[in-house]
């Protein structure tokens, strides 16, 4: 006895069928990798000219700055790494949104002395994570499937 065709796996078929969420944790996993390459690069870029012009970022006298210079390095670093891998720039700039919305909420709340400088930079990282878990999530579609850039 043949099983009726339409129930007929095939290869492809079963790829296609599990790939999306493993590409969906692939690409978490590269933007955690390419933000932290930004952090890296850019920080030591940034720190580097500071240095040479006689200038400093302190987390402890301008936490503002040293927060925004921290999203930043890491949203060129996944940005970079999304455009590479052919993603929309939408899509983009929506994961570069995700590392600096946090600090809408979080400079206020520093700023009426409900968290302190140290606690600052940790509440940044730990938001940023689930904000741009949610920015995946809406794009699920994009960012389920093989990059095109990067498609066999």
């Amino acid at each position: 006895m043949q099983p009726p065709p339409d129930i007929t796996l095939t290869p492809e078929a079963g790829a296609h069928r599990h790939g999306g969420w493993g590409h969906f944790a692939q690409h978490y996993v590269e933007m955690l990798l390419a933000m932290a390459a930004g952090m890296l690069i850019f920080g030591a870029a940034v720190r580097g000219v500071l240095a040479l012009t006689g200038g400093e970022l302190s987390m402890g006298r301008q936490p503002e700055l040293a927060s925004l210079e921290m999203a930043f390095d890491m949203s060129a670093g996944m940005l970079i790494w999304m455009r590479v891998r052919g993603h929309a720039w939408a899509g983009s700039l929506e994961m570069c949104a995700a590392m600096f919305a946090p600090l809408a909420v979080l400079f206020p709340l520093l700023w009426l002395d409900v968290i302190t400088t140290d606690s600052l930079m940790m509440l940044e990282h730990v938001l940023m994570l689930p904000l741009m878990f949610l920015v995946m999530l809406r794009r699920r579609g994009e960012f389920s499937h093989r990059s095109p850039k990067v498609s066999r």
